[in-house]
Protein backbone atom coordinates (compact mmCIF):
# COMPACT_ATOMS: atom_id res chain seq x y z
CA UNK A 1 0.00 0.00 0.00
CA UNK A 2 3.27 2.13 0.21
CA UNK A 3 3.47 4.13 -3.46
CA UNK A 4 6.69 3.75 -5.30
CA UNK A 5 8.24 7.24 -5.81
CA UNK A 6 10.65 8.42 -3.01
CA UNK A 7 8.48 11.23 -1.69
CA UNK A 8 5.20 8.63 -1.22
CA UNK A 9 6.88 6.07 0.46
CA UNK A 10 5.95 7.83 3.39
CA UNK A 11 2.42 7.35 3.02
CA UNK A 12 0.94 4.71 5.63
CA UNK A 13 -2.53 3.35 6.88
CA UNK A 14 -1.91 3.78 10.82
CA UNK A 15 -2.97 0.45 12.08
CA UNK A 16 -0.60 -2.64 11.64
CA UNK A 17 -2.71 -5.08 9.77
CA UNK A 18 -2.09 -7.97 12.75
CA UNK A 19 -3.37 -6.05 15.04
CA UNK A 20 -6.52 -5.89 12.71
CA UNK A 21 -6.53 -10.12 12.29
CA UNK A 22 -9.34 -11.85 14.25
CA UNK A 23 -8.95 -15.38 15.40
CA UNK A 24 -12.23 -17.99 15.61
CA UNK A 25 -13.35 -18.80 18.37
CA UNK A 26 -14.94 -22.34 18.87
CA UNK A 27 -18.46 -23.20 20.79
CA UNK A 28 -20.98 -25.30 20.55
CA UNK A 29 -23.69 -25.96 18.86
CA UNK A 30 -25.92 -23.38 20.30
CA UNK A 31 -28.44 -23.21 17.82
CA UNK A 32 -31.07 -21.07 19.20
CA UNK A 33 -28.51 -18.38 21.15
CA UNK A 34 -27.56 -15.14 18.74
CA UNK A 35 -29.82 -16.01 16.36
CA UNK A 36 -32.36 -12.48 15.45
CA UNK A 37 -35.94 -13.22 16.07
CA UNK A 38 -36.25 -12.52 12.39
CA UNK A 39 -34.09 -15.20 11.11
CA UNK A 40 -36.46 -17.58 9.16
CA UNK A 41 -37.01 -20.63 10.32
CA UNK A 42 -36.04 -22.80 7.15
CA UNK A 43 -34.11 -21.61 4.36
CA UNK A 44 -32.45 -23.50 1.34
CA UNK A 45 -31.40 -21.64 -1.20
CA UNK A 46 -32.08 -23.81 -4.21
CA UNK A 47 -30.68 -21.63 -7.28
CA UNK A 48 -26.92 -22.45 -5.88
CA UNK A 49 -25.05 -24.34 -8.43
CA UNK A 50 -23.54 -28.04 -7.86
CA UNK A 51 -20.60 -29.44 -8.81
CA UNK A 52 -19.83 -32.90 -8.20
CA UNK A 53 -16.18 -33.61 -7.15
CA UNK A 54 -13.76 -35.82 -8.55
CA UNK A 55 -11.75 -37.65 -6.31
CA UNK A 56 -10.16 -35.80 -3.33
CA UNK A 57 -10.63 -32.77 -5.41
CA UNK A 58 -13.85 -30.95 -2.78
CA UNK A 59 -12.04 -27.77 -2.38
CA UNK A 60 -11.91 -27.03 -5.99
CA UNK A 61 -15.66 -28.37 -6.68
CA UNK A 62 -16.22 -26.18 -2.97
CA UNK A 63 -15.07 -23.42 -3.99
CA UNK A 64 -16.33 -23.27 -7.74
CA UNK A 65 -19.99 -23.43 -5.53
CA UNK A 66 -19.34 -20.34 -3.68
CA UNK A 67 -18.04 -18.27 -6.16
CA UNK A 68 -20.91 -18.92 -8.48
CA UNK A 69 -23.16 -17.64 -5.71
CA UNK A 70 -21.23 -14.81 -6.14
CA UNK A 71 -21.43 -14.17 -9.82
CA UNK A 72 -17.50 -15.38 -10.41
CA UNK A 73 -18.02 -17.90 -13.31
CA UNK A 74 -14.92 -20.82 -12.14
CA UNK A 75 -15.10 -24.45 -12.60
CA UNK A 76 -13.31 -26.97 -10.40
CA UNK A 77 -11.30 -27.74 -13.47
CA UNK A 78 -10.22 -24.34 -13.09
CA UNK A 79 -9.29 -24.20 -9.75
CA UNK A 80 -7.78 -27.55 -8.99
CA UNK A 81 -4.08 -26.16 -10.04
CA UNK A 82 -4.50 -23.34 -7.26
CA UNK A 83 -5.82 -25.27 -4.02
CA UNK A 84 -5.15 -28.84 -4.86
CA UNK A 85 -2.41 -30.35 -3.17
CA UNK A 86 -1.79 -33.76 -5.19
CA UNK A 87 0.95 -34.62 -1.73
CA UNK A 88 -2.21 -34.28 0.83
CA UNK A 89 -5.04 -35.18 -1.80
CA UNK A 90 -6.57 -32.15 -0.71
CA UNK A 91 -6.48 -28.61 -0.08
CA UNK A 92 -5.30 -25.78 2.14
CA UNK A 93 -7.44 -23.35 4.04
CA UNK A 94 -4.63 -20.98 3.40
CA UNK A 95 -5.27 -21.74 -0.54
CA UNK A 96 -8.93 -21.48 -0.43
CA UNK A 97 -8.96 -18.36 0.86
CA UNK A 98 -6.21 -16.75 -1.69
CA UNK A 99 -8.25 -18.53 -4.83
CA UNK A 100 -11.19 -16.42 -3.69
CA UNK A 101 -9.13 -13.49 -3.73
CA UNK A 102 -7.72 -14.02 -7.18
CA UNK A 103 -10.94 -14.68 -8.36
CA UNK A 104 -12.49 -11.71 -7.27
CA UNK A 105 -13.78 -12.45 -4.17
CA UNK A 106 -13.26 -11.62 -0.82
CA UNK A 107 -13.31 -14.50 1.44
CA UNK A 108 -14.73 -13.80 5.34
CA UNK A 109 -13.87 -16.19 8.10
CA UNK A 110 -16.91 -16.95 10.18
CA UNK A 111 -16.44 -17.55 13.80
CA UNK A 112 -17.08 -21.40 14.86
CA UNK A 113 -20.62 -20.90 15.94
CA UNK A 114 -23.44 -22.53 14.09
CA UNK A 115 -25.83 -19.80 14.56
CA UNK A 116 -23.60 -17.22 12.88
CA UNK A 117 -23.27 -19.79 9.69
CA UNK A 118 -27.01 -20.38 10.00
CA UNK A 119 -27.21 -16.25 9.77
CA UNK A 120 -25.10 -16.36 6.78
CA UNK A 121 -27.88 -18.74 4.52
CA UNK A 122 -30.54 -16.62 5.56
CA UNK A 123 -29.13 -13.97 3.85
CA UNK A 124 -28.74 -15.55 1.12
CA UNK A 125 -24.85 -16.08 1.05
CA UNK A 126 -23.92 -20.13 0.90
CA UNK A 127 -20.82 -20.86 2.77
CA UNK A 128 -18.01 -23.49 2.92
CA UNK A 129 -17.33 -25.32 6.05
CA UNK A 130 -14.30 -27.91 6.54
CA UNK A 131 -15.67 -31.33 8.15
CA UNK A 132 -13.95 -34.65 9.18
CA UNK A 133 -16.23 -37.21 7.68
CA UNK A 134 -13.75 -40.22 8.68
CA UNK A 135 -14.62 -43.29 11.34
CA UNK A 136 -13.67 -43.96 14.00
CA UNK A 137 -9.60 -42.75 14.60
CA UNK A 138 -9.53 -42.48 10.69
CA UNK A 139 -9.71 -38.76 9.84
CA UNK A 140 -11.06 -37.86 6.13
CA UNK A 141 -10.89 -34.19 5.85
CA UNK A 142 -13.57 -32.51 3.63
CA UNK A 143 -14.94 -29.32 2.12
CA UNK A 144 -18.73 -29.05 1.52
CA UNK A 145 -20.95 -25.96 1.47
CA UNK A 146 -24.00 -25.17 3.66
CA UNK A 147 -27.08 -23.87 1.30
CA UNK A 148 -29.85 -24.83 4.33
CA UNK A 149 -31.41 -25.65 7.49
CA UNK A 150 -34.86 -26.48 8.87
CA UNK A 151 -34.52 -24.68 12.83
CA UNK A 152 -37.67 -27.14 13.10
CA UNK A 153 -36.27 -30.15 12.15
CA UNK A 154 -32.99 -29.01 12.95
CA UNK A 155 -31.10 -29.82 10.19
CA UNK A 156 -27.88 -29.32 7.62
CA UNK A 157 -28.52 -28.87 4.06
CA UNK A 158 -25.18 -29.08 2.17
CA UNK A 159 -23.55 -29.92 -1.40
CA UNK A 160 -21.38 -32.34 -0.60
CA UNK A 161 -18.80 -34.52 -2.95
CA UNK A 162 -21.50 -36.46 -4.77
CA UNK A 163 -24.47 -35.28 -3.75
CA UNK A 164 -26.22 -31.94 -4.32
CA UNK A 165 -28.70 -31.97 -1.31
CA UNK A 166 -26.89 -33.66 1.97
CA UNK A 167 -29.55 -33.32 4.79
CA UNK A 168 -27.61 -33.71 8.16
CA UNK A 169 -29.16 -33.60 11.37
CA UNK A 170 -27.33 -30.41 13.36
CA UNK A 171 -25.91 -32.54 15.81
CA UNK A 172 -24.22 -34.87 13.45
CA UNK A 173 -23.12 -32.12 11.54
CA UNK A 174 -21.28 -30.15 14.15
CA UNK A 175 -19.53 -33.46 15.54
CA UNK A 176 -17.85 -33.31 11.98
CA UNK A 177 -17.55 -29.46 12.08
CA UNK A 178 -16.20 -29.29 15.26
CA UNK A 179 -13.04 -31.74 14.28
CA UNK A 180 -12.24 -29.17 11.70
CA UNK A 181 -12.42 -26.41 14.36
CA UNK A 182 -15.62 -25.06 13.09
CA UNK A 183 -13.45 -23.43 10.46
CA UNK A 184 -15.98 -21.76 7.66
CA UNK A 185 -16.14 -19.30 5.31
CA UNK A 186 -17.81 -16.92 2.71
CA UNK A 187 -16.74 -15.73 -0.39
CA UNK A 188 -18.60 -12.24 -1.69
CA UNK A 189 -18.29 -9.18 -4.26
CA UNK A 190 -16.22 -6.69 -2.75
CA UNK A 191 -19.28 -4.73 -2.56
CA UNK A 192 -21.56 -7.08 -0.76
CA UNK A 193 -20.47 -7.34 3.44
CA UNK A 194 -21.15 -10.64 5.49
CA UNK A 195 -24.13 -10.84 7.19
CA UNK A 196 -21.79 -11.25 10.35
CA UNK A 197 -19.15 -9.44 9.78
CA UNK A 198 -17.47 -7.49 12.57
CA UNK A 199 -15.93 -4.42 11.76
CA UNK A 200 -11.85 -5.04 12.54
CA UNK A 201 -11.90 -8.56 11.02
CA UNK A 202 -13.77 -7.26 7.98
CA UNK A 203 -11.46 -4.60 7.25
CA UNK A 204 -8.56 -7.37 7.70
CA UNK A 205 -10.17 -9.39 5.16
CA UNK A 206 -10.45 -6.53 2.93
CA UNK A 207 -6.78 -5.63 3.30
CA UNK A 208 -5.78 -9.02 2.38
CA UNK A 209 -8.21 -8.87 -0.36
CA UNK A 210 -6.41 -5.63 -1.59
CA UNK A 211 -3.08 -7.16 -1.43
CA UNK A 212 -4.07 -9.67 -4.60
CA UNK A 213 -6.76 -7.46 -6.59
CA UNK A 214 -5.42 -4.09 -5.98
CA UNK A 215 -8.03 -2.51 -8.22
CA UNK A 216 -11.28 -3.99 -6.74
CA UNK A 217 -9.71 -3.29 -3.16
CA UNK A 218 -11.02 0.01 -3.03
CA UNK A 219 -14.65 -1.50 -3.27
CA UNK A 220 -13.98 -3.82 -0.08
CA UNK A 221 -13.05 -0.24 1.91
CA UNK A 222 -16.19 1.93 0.60
CA UNK A 223 -18.41 -1.03 1.88
CA UNK A 224 -16.81 -1.16 5.26
CA UNK A 225 -17.12 2.37 5.31
CA UNK A 226 -20.43 2.08 4.41
CA UNK A 227 -20.90 -0.17 7.73
CA UNK A 228 -18.42 1.45 10.11
CA UNK A 229 -18.05 5.29 8.90
CA UNK A 230 -15.73 6.11 11.30
CA UNK A 231 -13.11 3.42 10.46
CA UNK A 232 -9.58 4.71 10.06
CA UNK A 233 -8.05 2.10 8.60
CA UNK A 234 -10.50 1.73 5.43
CA UNK A 235 -10.19 5.49 5.04
CA UNK A 236 -6.02 5.42 4.79
CA UNK A 237 -6.36 3.00 2.28
CA UNK A 238 -9.25 4.78 0.84
CA UNK A 239 -6.89 7.72 0.31
CA UNK A 240 -3.69 5.53 -0.88
CA UNK A 241 -5.42 4.01 -3.17
CA UNK A 242 -6.95 7.27 -5.03
CA UNK A 243 -2.94 8.46 -4.32
CA UNK A 244 -1.09 5.69 -6.47
CA UNK A 245 -4.11 6.64 -9.09
CA UNK A 246 -2.47 10.13 -9.00
CA UNK A 247 -6.18 11.10 -7.79
CA UNK A 248 -4.55 13.37 -5.51
CA UNK A 249 -7.67 15.57 -4.78
CA UNK A 250 -9.73 12.59 -3.68
CA UNK A 251 -6.92 11.41 -1.72
CA UNK A 252 -6.65 14.84 -0.23
CA UNK A 253 -10.10 14.68 0.79
CA UNK A 254 -9.81 11.01 2.14
CA UNK A 255 -7.09 12.03 4.35
CA UNK A 256 -9.06 15.21 5.27
CA UNK A 257 -11.37 12.94 6.35
CA UNK A 258 -9.62 11.07 8.46
CA UNK A 259 -7.88 13.66 10.25
CA UNK A 260 -10.54 15.19 11.42
CA UNK A 261 -12.48 12.09 12.36
CA UNK A 262 -9.38 10.64 14.35
CA UNK A 263 -7.39 14.09 15.47
CA UNK A 264 -5.12 11.74 17.27
CA UNK A 265 -3.62 9.83 14.10
CA UNK A 266 0.26 11.00 12.92
CA UNK A 267 -0.61 8.80 9.89
CA UNK A 268 -3.53 10.27 9.22
CA UNK A 269 -2.06 14.42 9.11
CA UNK A 270 0.98 12.83 7.93
CA UNK A 271 -0.59 11.93 4.64
CA UNK A 272 -2.82 14.94 4.11
CA UNK A 273 0.48 17.20 4.72
CA UNK A 274 2.64 15.19 1.90
CA UNK A 275 -0.29 15.32 -0.76
CA UNK A 276 -1.30 18.96 0.03
CA UNK A 277 2.35 19.81 -0.62
CA UNK A 278 1.80 18.04 -4.19
CA UNK A 279 -1.48 19.90 -4.55
CA UNK A 280 0.73 23.18 -4.54
CA UNK A 281 -0.72 24.27 -0.74
CA UNK A 282 2.62 24.36 0.90
CA UNK A 283 1.75 26.58 3.85
CA UNK A 284 -1.62 23.86 4.22
CA UNK A 285 0.91 21.10 4.40
CA UNK A 286 3.59 22.23 6.66
CA UNK A 287 0.46 22.86 9.06
CA UNK A 288 -0.82 19.09 8.56
CA UNK A 289 2.51 18.01 8.99
CA UNK A 290 3.57 19.79 12.24
CA UNK A 291 0.46 17.97 13.35
CA UNK A 292 1.73 14.46 13.07
CA UNK A 293 5.25 15.24 13.83
CA UNK A 294 3.77 16.72 17.70
CA UNK A 295 1.40 13.81 17.89
CA UNK A 296 4.78 11.51 17.26
CA UNK A 297 4.49 8.04 17.98
CA UNK A 298 6.63 4.54 16.62
CA UNK A 299 6.94 6.36 12.87
CA UNK A 300 8.00 10.08 14.21
CA UNK A 301 10.88 9.63 12.09
CA UNK A 302 8.91 9.36 9.33
CA UNK A 303 6.58 12.15 9.85
CA UNK A 304 9.87 14.42 10.68
CA UNK A 305 11.00 13.09 6.85
CA UNK A 306 7.63 14.27 5.61
CA UNK A 307 7.94 17.57 7.20
CA UNK A 308 11.33 18.04 6.29
CA UNK A 309 10.81 17.67 2.73
CA UNK A 310 7.79 19.58 2.69
CA UNK A 311 9.81 22.50 4.48
CA UNK A 312 12.55 21.86 1.68
CA UNK A 313 9.74 22.60 -1.35
CA UNK A 314 8.11 25.16 0.30
CA UNK A 315 11.45 27.15 0.78
CA UNK A 316 12.50 26.66 -3.17
CA UNK A 317 8.85 27.83 -4.41
CA UNK A 318 9.22 31.24 -1.48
Amino acid sequence: MLASMPARRRLLLGIALWGLAGCASITGPQVGSGLPASLARQVELTEVSFFPQEDYQCGPAALATVLHSAGIARTPAQLVEQVYVPQRQGSLQPEMLGASRRAGAVPYVLRGELAELLREVAAGHPVVVLQDVGWLVRSQWHYAVVVGYDLGQRTITLRSGTVRRLVMPFDQFDRSWAKGERWAFVALPPDRLPATARESAYVAAAADFERVSPVSGPRAYEAALAAWPGNLFARLALGNAAYRQRQLARARDHYQQAALAHPGSGDAWNNLGQVLSELGEPDEAARAARRAVAIGGPRSSTYAATLSGIEAKRALVK
